[in-house]
């Protein structure tokens, strides 16, 4: 096993565990939440959303969720069976991610830390030893 797959599924890894943790356990407590006609606002307390709207929209973040998850779940097997789509689009889901964590306090911090780790790993095992020139900046 080469070092470069190595470090692409410890990646794939990393997204699928968030991804049906982190985003997909919110999207399947939306179904309960709605079932026992729980109030948004009450779930919002847990929270430190910098934007008001998110407090207001909690549902609707949690449907989101989901959706961000499944993206996430569906790169982490295109990664596992190698295919440049899977390594794109969790990239993608890593970036995006790590752009979006100031706004979902707590858990954010634990996305960043999963999302950064996942996208060090995904560039490492891309370009690993390459080169950024032909020539050395020491000269």
């Amino acid at each position: 096993m080469s070092i470069e797959f190595r470090q692409l599924r410890w990646a794939a890894w990393l997204q699928l565990v968030q991804g049906a943790l982190m985003e997909g356990l919110p999207f399947i407590g939306l179904g309960v939440l709605i079932a026992f006609n729980v109030d948004a606002t009450i779930v919002a307390h847990g929270f430190s959303f910098i934007v008001p709207f998110f407090n207001e929209n909690l549902y609707l973040m949690m449907v989101m969720s989901g959706i961000f998850g499944a993206l996430r779940i569906v790169g982490s097997v295109g990664l596992l069976k190698n295919r440049m789509w899977g390594f794109a689009l969790s990239a993608i889901n890593c970036v995006v991610t790590l752009v979006l964590m100031i706004f979902m306090l707590p858990a954010g911090i634990a996305d960043g830390l999963l999302s950064g780790a996942a996208l060090l790993l995904l560039l490492i095992a891309r370009y690993g030893k390459t080169p950024i020139s032909t020539r050395s900046l020491s000269s």
